[in-house]
């Protein structure tokens, strides 16, 4: 069979894996994976391993392979064995159907293969020959991208496959959230299965630096040897733009042994067709470093006041914090979530969300710190799990006062003013305390129920940008009081009150089809103080690669 009836017999066969998060490995990518084998473990190292691939699909990865007698392939579907078999992809290799993250586990955490007697007698010698340091055994993996929680990780009645496995209950306890991901169960039983093996495996980046994976790090005992990320493009089926690490390490989870820390990692990065374009480096600091826990957050009292989803739109109920004037989303610490989860709210934001804080006369300049920092930094395919860090020096008043007046005229300042907001037959009203600037100055017809702002910037020191920004938006506001709307979009966007917030203004004046208004210069001294502000985010410490 020629590559390209390979190919076609393989496309066919692709629909009926692709629902379990398993995605074949593109020839062209696997090239790449064998030349840093190569590199890596010496141009021999197919002769002088015994290869496993225990999650082998249709055998991508190894049918580049030179010596298929070394190379043990196993996989949950039978179906991959006959596609492998109709398509004649190493013949010589031992290929037999296992399910690695169920079979042979014991109730108490033990490996037995006489449970389902499908391991080849060969392969479990060599797994214990290499145990005892006779034998070297590389594992070799893509395994699936799924997870708890996620679309394609759902069985019957809607109950998690990931979450369900003999690995995940037998084998991983004290391994926290990473207990989840299917690709660090193959890890988990793999550290207790073969503990010094060799392991080259294609995954995202999330067991190197995202929080939810601390614990797997503390119990993972592995040396980085060298790897590369490739934009996740260069899989067919996979949806998102993050980098897949093929990342080789020396493991060593023999009990007592001398432990490796990951505390950076340093890849070539490659595009999505596999085109070296730079190097990145991947950082593993402890969570009580993350930028996340660095605001004082007040705690709740039992005032109840309205619940919002975005600027004005109710969700439901929520309870206030003594001496609060607004709410801030800060979901998630880092860059793949914080577009779309950083915002500033006038009351409390979205029910349950557990990445929200009230915001005080104490800790506003640190939210306004923290907004601008995470809104700042655009997300691309390769910084997607990048981490938010705490400063590392101390923060100029000058870059705290540039961070307030970024975050008053940012996009995701949703805070507002409104009367008569219903939820559960009960009204309720916000107030904008987010106006940094008198009536006077603005030309309001009436007085505003909050000074906050004005008074709080009052005698600050700002900088050349920053005034910039505050006069062109002043001069924003000014057009917004010197007209009059229409019904629909002063019902639309509550405009019953002086104090509107910045999204109400805009909003309004976008949307009048009277005059159009010139938002250019505003724009243009926005930009000059993003420009500013940008190269900061590094210079301080709140990320520590681009």
């Amino acid at each position: 069979m020629t590559l390209d009836e390979r190919n076609l017999f393989l496309d066919r066969h692709d629909n009926e894996r692709s629902f379990k998060g398993a995605y074949y490995t593109p020839f062209h990518v696997v090239d790449k994976a064998y030349e840093l084998l190569d590199k890596t473990l010496g141009t021999d190292w197919q002769k002088n391993y015994i290869g496993w691939d225990m999650c082998c699909g249709v055998g991508n990865l190894e049918a580049k392979h030179s010596n298929h007698q070394n190379i043990y392939m196993s996989t949950l579907d039978r179906a991959d064995i006959d596609a492998m078999k109709a398509a004649k992809t190493c013949v010589a290799a031992e290929c037999f159907q296992y399910d690695y993250l169920n079979d042979d586990i014991t109730d108490d955490g033990q490996i037995d293969y006489s449970l389902s007697d499908k391991l080849p007698q060969s392969l479990r010698k060599a797994i214990n020959d290499a145990k005892n340091g006779n034998k070297k055994i590389l594992v070799l993996i893509n395994p699936p991208y799924a997870e708890a929680g996620s679309g394609n990780a759902k069985g019957q009645n809607g109950k998690n496959k990931v979450a369900r496995s003999k690995c995940a209950a037998c084998l991983m306890s004290g391994y926290g959230r990473a207990t989840n991901e299917l690709f660090t169960q193959f890890i988990a039983r793999l550290s207790q299965e073969i503990p010094n093996a060799t392991l080259a495996m294609f995954s995202t980046l999330k067991y190197i630096n995202a929080p939810n994976f601390e614990k797997f790090r503390n119990r993972w005992n592995a040396k980085y040897l060298a790897g590369f990320v490739i934009h996740s493009k260069a899989f067919d089926g996979l949806k998102g733009d993050f980098p897949i690490g093929f990342l080789i390490w020396q493991t060593n989870n023999f009990h007592n042994a001398e432990r490796f820390t990951i505390s950076e990692v340093a890849c070539e990065v490659l595009d999505k067709n596999a085109n070296p374009i730079g190097e990145k480096k991947f950082y593993n600091r402890p969570a009580e470093t993350y930028l996340s826990r660095w605001i004082k957050r007040p705690k709740a009292n039992n005032k109840e006041v309205i619940a919002l989803k975005n600027a004005l739109t109710v969700s439901g109920t929520g309870k206030w914090a003594d001496n609060a004037i607004g709410s801030f989303l800060c979901d998630c610490n880092d860059l793949q979530n914080a577009g779309t989860a950083t915002a500033l709210f006038s009351s409390v934001c979205k029910i349950g969300h557990k990445g929200t804080c009230f915001v005080t006369p104490e800790n506003l300049w640190q939210v306004a710190v923290v907004f601008t920092v995470r809104r700042l930094v655009s997300h691309s395919w390769l910084n997607d799990r990048d981490q938010f860090l705490q400063p590392d020096s101390e923060l100029s008043q000058e870059f705290i006062n540039d961070c307030l007046v970024w975050m008053l005229f940012n996009g995701s300042n949703l805070t507002a003013s409104a009367d008569g907001l219903i939820y559960a037959s009960r009204e309720y009203s916000i107030t904008n305390h987010f106006i940094p600037f008198t009536e006077t100055e603005v030309n309001a017809p009436q007085r505003f129920e909050s000074d906050f702002m004005a008074q709080y910037m009052a005698n600050k020191v700002f900088s050349q940008e920053a005034q910039a920004v505050l006069a062109a938006g002043r001069k924003i506001y000014q057009e917004y009081f010197a007209r009059s709307f229409n019904y629909k979009i002063r019902e639309e966007y509550k405009l019953s009150r002086s104090d509107v917030g910045w999204y109400q203004v805009r909003m309004a004046l976008k949307f009048d089809e009277c005059v159009p208004v010139n938002f250019t210069p505003f724009e243009q001294a926005y930009k000059n103080l993003t420009d500013k502000l940008y190269p900061q985010v590094w210079k301080f410490g709140f990320l520590r690669t681009i």
